[in-house]
């Protein structure tokens, strides 16, 4: 085909060629940038797995342990939850004695698909997971961003996305726990909420307990010690209702209860405060001790009867 030429004779078949191969590479720029962020988003994230489905081993509810581990530029990232098999499509009770499997845990954040064999019970094999990109938005758009994270020992963006899924971190938890107005929450505050159990409900409860100012941090505390609306309503009962939550945090470590506050209120010793409760728990000061030191000394302070139990009071003589 003969080459056009424009008025004043030259070709016109290098502008066209120009901007054919600009048009070209903005395409290509546009495919390039667009296919890295699906690789990103969906490329699948592997690893190995172990179980032990052994009745010895089995959970008195009937669930099964399984450890899903990743090699990571840091060393190994280890994720082990506790699952019922209804959670486990594919997998049934049965045939986690002698075979090949293949099952799968489908969660809002992705689906974690598993392969292997159990021999007399234990299994193992490989696992892939296939996050959900749509869920990662929206907990985006809720102000949770899996990119970033506030903790000091960074565990990287794929493990985190991968723990999601197998902790059930849901965009249903992150509005439940944004309903509570307990200011602003991240990403590493949802993992905290779903391992310890603390929702909104809970939230309620412990704010109207008479702690308005608790942090998410003193919740979970709360779930680890057992420290519920009940209990502070115990302890308020027994006259402590002036104590500050670290106070009930210390009780249930040396395992004050309402029942112990009584005795010791009962034994004679009143305004006390949460540090001498603590001592009496700590060096075994009980009502019958307290009755005893009494006896001895009627002004006998907790100061008094720590020395008593640790052999170093001297009984006051009054002439």
């Amino acid at each position: 085909m003969p080459n056009k030429f424009n008025r004043s004779g030259g070709p016109i078949v290098k502008n066209s060629f120009i901007r054919n191969a600009f048009n070209l590479l903005v395409f290509t720029f546009i495919i390039i940038v667009i296919g890295k962020y699906v690789i990103v988003a969906q490329s699948p994230i592997t690893g190995d797995w172990k179980a032990d489905a052994r009745p010895e081993k089995l959970e008195k509810n009937g669930k099964i342990h399984i450890s899903f581990e990743r090699k990571t530029e840091n060393g190994h990232n280890q994720n082990g939850n506790s699952y019922s098999f209804d959670e486990l499509s594919g997998l049934s009770r049965e045939q986690t004695q002698n075979g090949r499997v293949s099952f799968s845990i489908v969660r809002e954040a992705g689906t974690v698909e598993c392969e292997g064999t159990f021999t007399n019970g234990k299994g193992l094999g490989t696992f892939r997971f296939v996050p959900n990109q749509s869920f990662f938005s929206g907990m985006k758009s809720r102000g949770f961003d899996f990119e970033k994270s506030e903790r000091k020992h960074e565990d990287g963006f794929e493990n985190r996305i991968l723990s999601a899924a197998l902790l059930n971190i849901t965009t249903a938890l992150a509005d439940d726990l944004l309903s509570a107005n307990f200011g602003k929450l991240d990403v590493d505050d949802l993992f905290k909420a779903a391992i310890f159990k603390v929702d909104s409900k809970f939230m309620v409860e412990m704010k109207n307990s008479g702690f308005p100012n608790l942090t998410l941090e003193d919740l979970v505390k709360a779930r680890i010690f057992k420290i519920d609306a009940d209990y502070v309503r115990q302890v308020h009962e027994m006259g402590f209702s002036e104590k500050g939550f670290e106070s009930l945090v210390k009780f249930r470590i040396f395992k004050v209860t309402p029942e112990f506050l009584g005795e010791l209120k009962a034994a004679g010793l009143k305004d006390l405060d949460s540090e001498d409760i603590v001592k009496c728990r700590i060096f075994k000061i009980d009502a019958e001790f307290v009755r005893k030191a009494r006896a001895q000394d009627p002004n006998a302070t907790i100061e008094d009867m720590v020395k008593m139990k640790i052999g170093v009071h001297r009984i006051k003589v009054t002439i």
